[in-house]
């Protein structure tokens, strides 16, 4: 039974969501109001993580995103979008695996008649499901004269979880003149928190904790050719703290004067406080992002991961809104 308590207890403080060095390539996962909250027809994004391969067995995480506005000029200016996000972790020895599909609605409001003051309510609910292969996994209460036994501590646990989660997010965008825009948020993810472990027995489970995070990025136009980009991202959950500040710099490399449409070359340096330094580059043109990146581990894992963290890719789409080449937009109040 100790065994199982020490079994317990890893899996409940363990019990912590996903999240990317790119947080921006997948801006569902961090607040469902970003749901729509671009200047386009509709977007769809993909990215990939693999960390951890120097310490132990990888942990792989994927994810990919479609949204879009679906009832325009509601009001004026105003605007009603639609999004799925679909994401798999896999992690450790025993494979445990978390594939979650959540769909977000989110409601843009103007604050003004040119639509440079938005204000967004979103809410998000979908099904997550956590399996573990219990035959990749070995218990201290089943080795017995030299060998394992099968049973005991392994034959209380189930190989399969299943529930469903509810996510709600707020954000404020504003665009002051061509030259400077900004976006901040606040969300809560996992607010039914639900029950979601293995052990077959689980009557004192206290369930998922709640994932809170804040956010807040800027576009800035430092010249022609060159923007800034700073965010800062935060996020708690039970017992876990995580710090995200950093800058990305773009050059525009093409000559249209509509962003949207130009070819773009990218570079971001950011810290990930207490954990890793975060290096990202990429290519955007007409629409297309592409983006990598790197994690130099500086924690006290570092003697042993050698500051090998993880690596990420990434890629976005954005169809283009035709009015965009009409009104020559530079920034659209969306930073995520």
């Amino acid at each position: 039974m100790i065994g199982l308590a020490l079994i317990s207890a890893t899996w409940q403080s363990q019990a912590q969501d996903i999240h990317f060095t790119q947080f921006d390539a997948s801006p569902l996962i961090i607040n469902p109001a970003f749901t729509g909250a671009f200047s386009g027809m509709y977007r769809a994004s993909a990215i990939y993580r693999n960390q951890w391969g120097s310490v132990t067995t990888p942990f792989v995480t994927y994810s990919a995103t479609f949204d879009a506005p679906i009832t325009r000029d509601i009001s004026r200016n105003d605007y009603l979008a639609a999004g799925v996000n679909l994401y798999n972790d896999r992690s450790g020895d025993g494979n445990l695996t978390n594939l979650s599909a959540l769909a977000s609605l989110a409601y843009h409001k103007a604050l003004d008649e040119d639509g440079n003051k938005m204000l967004s309510v979103g809410l998000q609910g979908g099904y997550s499901q956590k399996t573990i292969d219990l035959a990749r996994l070995y218990w201290g209460d089943e080795f017995y004269n030299g060998g394992f036994q099968p049973g005991t501590t392994g034959e209380q646990l189930k190989p399969k979880t299943k529930y469903f989660t509810g996510n709600a997010g707020l954000a404020w965008g504003h665009r002051l003149g061509d030259r400077f825009s900004y976006q901040l948020g606040v969300a809560g993810f996992n607010l039914n928190q639900p029950r979601e472990s293995l052990l077959k027995k689980s009557n004192n489970e206290v369930g998922l904790g709640m994932r809170i995070n804040a956010q807040i990025g800027a576009d800035i136009m430092a010249s022609e050719r060159l923007f800034l980009r700073p965010a800062f991202l935060f996020q708690t959950q039970t017992s876990a703290r995580e710090m995200i500040a950093g800058n990305e710099f773009l050059y525009i490399v093409g000559q249209s004067v509509i962003k949207s449409d130009a070819t773009s070359v990218f570079v971001g340096l950011w810290d990930r406080f207490g954990d890793a330094v975060l290096v990202t580059g990429g290519i955007e043109s007409h629409g297309f992002r592409v983006g990598i990146s790197y994690d130099y581990n500086t924690s006290s894992l570092k003697a042993v991961s050698n500051g090998q963290g993880g690596f990420e890719i990434s890629l976005r789409y954005i169809k283009p809104n035709p009015l965009d080449f009409a009104r020559r937009v530079i920034f659209p109040c969306a930073r995520f």
